[in-house]
């Protein structure tokens, strides 16, 4: 299994826009093959960092949605919306 954890940091006039966006898209993101688990988490701290924490049956489970259609359409809106560039780590419970 691959654990998925992206980080994103947004403008903070475009924080409802991407909670909006992530709504309305998250059921067909776990509906993606391979997908089991999603989870949007937001900073304590920082209103204006986000992490999705997902689970994925494997790489190429991963990979599918990540070169699909959805997910370029989904990232492009999404990359709007940065204030910082994301970072991201795909990793294994040991």
């Amino acid at each position: 299994m691959i654990i998925r954890i992206v980080q994103m940091t947004f403008r903070p006039e475009a924080v409802s826009d991407f909670t909006a966006l992530f709504e309305d898209r998250k059921e067909t993101i776990k509906g993606f093959p391979g997908c089991t688990h999603l989870e949007l988490w937001q900073d304590t701290k920082n209103p204006n960092i986000f992490f999705t924490y997902s689970h994925w049956q494997s790489d190429a489970h991963l990979d599918h949605y990540r070169f699909s259609e959805f997910f370029k359409d989904t990232w492009g809106r999404t990359k709007a919306l940065f204030a910082a560039p994301p970072q991201a780590w795909s990793v294994e419970r040991k």
